[in-house]
């Protein structure tokens, strides 16, 4: 195994798939036995979700399969994480709506096969780690916007309106809802509202349950012995083929290449974004590292894929993620298994999904849009500084009111310059600040040659330097990755952070709940009135047990010494 390992290419680590590594680190039948099982709970959330999100993304149920079925297999052949599980999710919604409203089926295929290529280039040109520095407003703002966009293109179904096509523009579209109110129907509204309770209250009494398919479920029952008169996917759709995903080179506008690019790089961003999102949330759960390049590259060879099966765009699903930690995933094989699962279920069901009620699916989809949206996140970042505040609202409006292109394209911008004003801001107040011997660093001092041996037994520090910022905010999680053994007491020297915005005070929150899990106190040395003051605002206050404040590293050192006594 070690000359294997020599005789790779230096590049081989940062791209070699996890499955291969698990594997080759041994794998019993206990672990299979976990995989599939884990596997199997997936599919029955992925199943009726997968359907759900190719009917609101303005195609047919069986696209989300056979996306979630070719894309999920291949992101778990070829990733970098553990336990991500791939498919179609909620934030492709209004995009690939938009697309096939504009340039029809032919036109997403193009820009799917676009974003795959982009992302297998990002991979390979390991742009992997910049991907997480986008700013938290900028995610938070097109997130909640995705949120409302698809809870808006849900309101026809939900109500059973008689109309022939929803508008992809978000006035028109509740300019013909309002036209067509008239036409309700009372069995949808009531079939919808009953698959909300069910949902809800599955989740809150039966967490471990699988709600949304309980939900659909219950209605086609309804539909097909109570004879509900709501549409279902037979009536709209005609059913559900049980065969499998066919292969075939489609048709592609190469000439419309120019016109689509820009959607195309939307798909790739957000497939970049939400898989390593995905990835980090899978890593804190099963204290884990993902490869993020070779996760890049595996989404674009799954996007290539889902191209060439006709499919649907696909990244890391962060709840499907989440159910396959919550089931005991241990490896890769759970995600292959839940794309397996998949396909056997759509070939020995899909005549009973013809009873599936548009209705309670429809249901499903507001329960995602609202998981989306991000509530607590949303109005902690309305309490952040102005221009954050600002980059959200606006990435939020420019989401529901245009398009995901031009609120990422102004949200990152927006953002970029808001942060050149700040380190302007910072450079002007560093030259006015008189250098005295607590501010000096600690090599420019003659005294404490070693502060190190000034902190008692089970006490760690850390220093940081510079603004706490979103492009630097995911690096602080990993400082206590440094030590094997979690301390007691970890001081965190704040001297020299001249400043720290929304990004920064969610990455200190973050880390301050790890340390509280792990029973490690936390105390925060040296805070500037800048940091002080936001993190007053946004609610990081002294507990009095898990997280103090100190006014200098010796005062620090005082209360970690009293807090091991």
């Amino acid at each position: 195994m070690k000359n294997a390992q020599s005789n790779a290419p230096a590049w081989w680590p940062l791209y070699e798939p996890k499955l291969f590594t698990l594997l080759k680190r041994g794998y019993a039948l206990a672990d299979l036995r976990r995989d599939v099982v884990a596997g199997l709970i997936v599919s029955i959330v992925a199943l009726p979700l997968s359907m759900a999100l190719a009917i609101a993304s303005g195609t047919t149920p069986e696209k989300g399969l056979h996306t979630a079925i070719v894309a999920g297999f291949l992101i778990s052949l070829l990733g970098g994480s553990r336990v991500q599980v791939g498919g179609p999710t909620a934030a492709f919604v209004p995009v690939v709506f938009n697309v096939i409203d504009k340039f029809g089926f032919s036109g997403l295929i193009l820009c799917t096969l676009l974003a795959g290529l982009m992302l297998i280039a990002a991979g390979v040109l390991r742009v992997g780690t910049l991907m997480k520095y986008i700013p938290k407003p900028v995610i938070t703002g097109f997130t909640a916007g995705i949120a409302v966009s698809i809870f808006s293109s849900q309101v026809k179904d939900l109500l059973g309106l008689s109309m022939d096509k929803v508008p992809a523009d978000f006035f028109a579209r509740w300019s013909a809802y309002a036209g067509h109110l008239s036409s309700f129907a009372p069995a949808a509204v009531a079939l919808s509202a009953v698959s909300l309770a069910i949902i809800v209250l599955v989740r809150r009494l039966r967490p471990t349950w699988p709600g949304f398919l309980i939900a659909v479920i219950a209605g086609a029952v309804a539909v097909a012995f109570l004879h509900w008169p709501v549409e279902t996917i037979g009536t709209r759709f005609g059913g559900i083929p049980a065969s499998l995903p066919a292969f075939a080179f489609p048709h592609i506008p190469l000439e419309r290449t120019v016109e689509l690019f820009p959607s195309a790089f939307t798909i790739a961003f957000l497939a970049g974004v939400e898989s390593l999102l995905s990835a980090v949330v899978a890593d804190g759960m099963i204290g884990g590292h993902h490869r993020s390049n070779c996760e890049l590259v595996a989404q674009g060879v799954a996007n290539v894929g889902a191209a060439l099966f006709g499919a649907l765009p696909a990244t890391g699903a962060l709840a499907r993620t989440a159910t396959n930690v919550r089931a005991g995933a241990r490896t890769p094989v759970a995600g292959i298994a839940h794309a397996l699962f998949l396909l056997l279920f759509m070939l020995v069901l899909a005549p009973l999904m013809s009873y599936v009620p548009l209705p309670a699916l429809a249901a499903l989809l507001v329960v995602v849009a609202w998981n989306m949206a991000e509530i607590e996140s949303f109005r902690h970042l309305m309490s952040g500084p102005v221009g954050d505040r600002v980059v959200l609202l606006l990435t939020f409006a420019l989401t529901v009111v245009f398009d995901l292109t031009v609120a990422i394209e102004v949200g990152i911008v927006l953002a970029a310059f808001l942060f050149m004003h700040r380190m302007s801001e910072v450079v002007a107040m560093e030259s006015n600040v008189s250098m005295v011997e607590e501010d000096r660093p600690d090599s420019e001092r003659a005294i404490e040659p070693d502060q190190r041996a000034q902190l008692p037994p089970g006490v760690e520090a850390f220093q940081i330097s510079g603004p706490l910022f979103f492009a630097v905010a995911n690096r602080l999680d990993d400082v206590l990755d440094l030590y094997p053994k979690p301390p007691r007491v970890f001081i965190l020297r704040m001297r020299f952070v001249p400043l720290i915005d929304a990004s920064g005070v969610a990455a200190l929150s973050q880390m301050i709940a790890r340390c509280k899990r792990q029973g490690t106190k936390v105390i925060l040395s040296g805070l500037r009135e800048q940091p002080r003051r936001i993190l007053a605002q946004m609610g990081v206050a002294e507990d009095g047990g898990t997280l103090q404040f100190a006014r200098d590293f010796a005062e620090s050192v005082l209360l970690a010494a009293r807090d091991t006594a």
